[in-house]
């Protein structure tokens, strides 16, 4: 994301519903620790999703679901019912490989160099990853910044700062002990030290360096570089391809490797903005490697307002990028999507990860953001409270784990 740096005025709709009350259509009903109301507004019915997770949905045919718990809806539904994407979504439709959040925080403080640890970032909380986790959801997205890994007294091809990567790495050993998937990325926008990096040479050093670091771990998946922007795609093309060389030479054979564009990675800019044009002579030579773009759903696709710009810009947005895949026989990774607490956004979120599950070509996708210094941001997801924790977590991201 671009504005990731400062706290945001809040703008987050949060909305507290008394237990006796009746649940809205698309809202949760029940599941384990859930300890709301489970009956559903006329017209809709309380459908199961998975032990964690049930939803009101449109429709009369399907029985609310019982539990064999006292309080109605805190425990394992003992009934099964339609999955909730045949109402959600139309049309047959595969699960994501990859589904999560990013869990931001170590990449705060961008021009402050090293920092200190508790003042200019931090890394993400334990707790966080557990919430996530226990919700069904298995991609970890962790940012960092290059000029904490590597030092500029040393250059990006130099030496770790041994503080920093032992961080990154405790973090990403907490993800993947947990059976879940770490991505860890540079949130560098194809920068270092104040300018663009224009050495393939260094930028191959740097990644076969830090493969090495991480490649007896199979779950890592190496992301090469955060939103690159106004630097010419085959420029970006180049430096992403000479990253994936490195890290199989590295040794690293078994992970999933994600290279991003020019245009800050934009889906919608994906044609536009050059990236079509190079990006489909990628090559791994272990035949793993996906490309990652991102999406956000108000006017500028930026995602810096709460306000998208309709209800079906989400899918509308993806269009021509999943048919780029598809021609190219390649794999779609969405690396961030974002929106606001609202029903026109919830249901352009959901109208992209519809389109998304019905491609064919889309292996994961990444809420942004969660992570421990949000406050108030409209679109933090870091449990218990962030502002998209009420309405965006049951109605536009859990239907689709």
């Amino acid at each position: 994301m671009r504005s990731t740096f400062s706290a945001f005025a809040s703008l987050a709709i949060l909305s507290v519903v008394s237990p006796a009350l009746s649940v809205a259509v698309y809202g949760q009903c029940g599941g384990q620790t859930y300890s709301g109301s489970t009956v559903c507004d006329a017209g809709s019915v309380c459908v199961v999703s998975n032990p964690y997770y049930s939803q009101c949905l449109p429709g009369s045919a399907t029985p609310a679901p019982t539990s064999t718990t006292p309080n109605g809806g805190g425990g394992t539904p003992t009934s099964t019912s339609t999955s909730p994407g045949n109402s959600v979504c139309s049309g047959s439709r595969t699960k994501f490989q990859f589904f999560g959040v990013n869990e931001s925080g170590a990449e705060f403080g961008q021009t402050a160099w090293p920092g200190a640890l508790g003042k200019d970032y931090t890394w993400p909380s334990p707790s966080s990853i557990d919430y996530f986790v226990g919700q069904g959801f298995n991609t970890f997205r962790v940012p960092f910044l290059l000029e904490r890994m590597t030092p500029p007294a040393t250059g990006i091809a130099g030496s770790f700062n041994q503080t920093y990567l032992s961080g990154l790495k405790t973090i990403v050993s907490y993800i993947t002990s947990k059976g879940a998937h770490a991505v860890i990325e540079p949130h560098n926008y194809m920068r270092y030290n104040n300018g663009i990096i224009s050495s393939t040479s260094d930028f191959s050093t740097f990644w076969k360096n830090l493969a090495n670091e991480f490649k007896s771990t199979a779950n890592v998946i190496f992301d090469i570089m955060n939103e690159p922007h106004d630097i010419d795609a085959q420029t970006v093309f180049n430096m992403n391809q000479a990253a994936v060389n490195a890290i199989r030479a590295s040794g690293a054979t078994q992970q999933l490797i994600l290279v991003e564009g020019t245009s800050w990675t934009g889906a919608w800019t994906w044609q536009s903005s050059g990236n079509a044009a190079v990006f489909g002579a990628i090559k791994d030579p272990n035949n793993n490697v996906a490309i990652q773009m991102h999406q956000y759903l108000d006017s500028d696709g930026s995602g810096t307002s709460g306000t998208c710009v309709s209800s079906t810009i989400g899918a509308e947005r993806l269009q021509v990028a999943t048919a780029w895949l598809q021609a190219n026989n390649l794999k779609g990774f969405l690396g961030e999507i974002g929106a606001g607490s609202n029903s026109q956004c919830i249901s352009a979120v959901q109208g992209a990860l519809c389109s998304m599950q019905q491609s064919g070509v889309w292996i994961g996708a990444l809420w942004w953001a969660a992570g421990p210094w949000w406050a108030d941001y409209f679109q933090s997801i870091e449990p218990p409270s962030g502002a998209a924790i009420a309405q965006i977590l049951p109605q536009a991201l859990k239907p689709f784990l």
